[in-house]
């Protein structure tokens, strides 16, 4: 007896007997309900052994504080959630302020941290999923790409910023000129060890497991190190962004608590139509205020800059243009409502509407898409760091998405020809070399006329 496609064939040889005969049609007729059945719920056969196959992640235990749980005791669950994440976004928020105060390089080392713990928490549902299967190798490598990842990521970044203090120390510099080549080696190193490490039980878990961790780096690792790129254009560039994301997160849970009655995205059940354009509204005149407050401080719109005399970083410049007052002509429809003809604004308080525009729009799909994962594993939330919040990276899923923004943003519109990479190149030259630009640049610039001039007012 065998079955082919929905065709069930009967092949009997002449000794079987009739008994066997009924009982091969009934178990082929029961595996034709079966089929019929999974095809009507739209899912395959192949597809429910597979999704049976996978163990749920086992749920964390609450772990708020005793305290909390004390004072908020005759509460019901819904205030009591309101009230343990409002006290715990006070406390992260006087945290963000406080590691400001320390400084761009605290700044660095934070973002480090929560790359890591992001990592880890992403991994670990991974780990979660599959551990039973023991699938040899998976944390070591994961945490070993993690390790190149990192090493090629900063290495660009010390070698970009820091380039006099590499040029001065000479295993720096050697390792700088061969960064690439050494983080391919590191990154092909861990690719034939998982190569070697594949079972032939295992293989298609094994690469589901490659491809989850490689997805993971793709997500946390290059958007924290887009994040350190952005700190280095400027402090503001980095507290703005964020600060848009968080009050944006906020607003729209104060919105959607309080007023919240249309559903907005089913991966999302809690998240409202109210709670979003509150959210939106609440953001841009947030980003707008906050950006006024900041660019006039030099501490904040200053690119960040290693100084080679003390090795320590500085923040001292004179500000652009972009962080300058200026006069700005209303639209005669706005004049009629203020009476006002001109508005004196900063201009990158024009660039922080779009910046909160894409925190408030485009950002939260950062965490809708958080909550199809979360779904797609059975987890409320990715760790059980911050009670009433959850893991780091259920914190940080909105931020990602926002660092990749704002540094095309910067680069697209803000960004110009840097002098001091081009001297910093320059240097890095052989004397034959230096000489042959400088002998090309003075025949250009005497050739456009500019060189007289200079000349003549180095000399007056």
């Amino acid at each position: 007896m065998f079955c082919y496609g929905n065709t069930r064939i009967a092949v009997f040889l002449p000794f079987q007997s009739h008994i066997f005969h009924f009982f091969s049609v009934f178990v082929c007729l029961q595996g034709s309900d079966n089929e019929l059945k999974a095809e009507k719920d739209g899912v395959s056969d192949s597809e429910s052994k597979v999704d049976s196959g996978v163990p749920e992640v086992p749920v964390p235990a609450d772990d708020t504080p005793e305290v909390l749980n004390k004072a908020l005791s005759g509460l019901s669950s819904r205030w009591k959630n309101w009230w343990v994440r409002g006290i715990l976004t006070l406390a992260m928020i006087s945290f963000f302020f406080f590691i400001i105060y320390l400084g761009p390089m605290v700044l660095m080392m934070i973002v480090l941290c929560v790359q890591i713990k992001c990592f880890q928490e992403i991994i670990t549902i991974g780990y979660s999923v599959y551990h039973s299967y023991d699938l040899p190798w998976f944390r070591t490598l994961s945490w070993y790409f993690l390790l190149c990842v990192n090493y090629f990521f900063y290495g660009e970044t010390v070698t970009d910023y820091f380039f006099t203090l590499v040029q001065r120390e000479e295993p720096l510099r050697i390792l700088s000129k061969y960064h690439r080549f050494i983080s391919f080696a590191l990154y092909l190193t861990g690719f034939c060890m998982f190569v070697l490490s594949l079972v032939k039980k295992h293989y298609r878990l094994q690469f589901y497991m490659f491809g989850w961790t490689h997805v993971t780096l793709l997500i946390v690792v290059t958007q924290s190190h887009l994040i350190i790129h952005n700190l280095f254009e400027g402090m503001i560039w980095f507290i703005v962004p964020i600060s848009c994301v968080i009050c944006n997160d906020i607003m729209a849970y104060m919105f959607g608590f309080f007023f919240g009655r249309t559903p907005l995205i089913k991966l999302s059940p809690k998240k409202t139509w109210e709670g979003f354009i509150g959210g939106f509204f609440s953001t841009i005149v947030f980003g707008i205020m906050l950006s006024y407050v900041m660019a006039g401080c030099r501490y904040f719109v200053c690119p960040v800059e290693f100084n080679n005399d003390s090795n320590s970083f500085q923040v001292d410049c004179e500000p652009s243009e972009l962080f300058q007052l200026q006069d700005y002509a209303l639209p005669s429809m706005l004049e009629s409502v203020t009476g006002w003809t001109t508005v004196c604004l900063y201009p990158f308080q024009i660039h922080s509407i779009a910046l909160s525009s894409f925190a408030s729009i485009v950002g939260p799909f950062g965490g809708f898409f958080a909550s199809g994962f979360k779904r797609a594993f059975k987890i409320k939330d990715f760790a059980n760091t911050i009670p009433g919040h959850g893991g780091i990276m259920d914190r940080f899923d909105c931020q990602y998405l926002m660092a990749t923004f704002v540094n095309v943003y910067i680069a697209s519109f803000i960004r110009g020809p840097n002098p001091t990479k081009v001297i910093q190149q320059l240097l890095a030259l052989r004397p034959d070399q230096q000489l042959y630009i400088f002998n090309s640049l003075k025949a250009h610039l005497t050739e456009k006329g500019l060189l007289p001039a200079l000349e003549e007012a180095a000399a007056a």
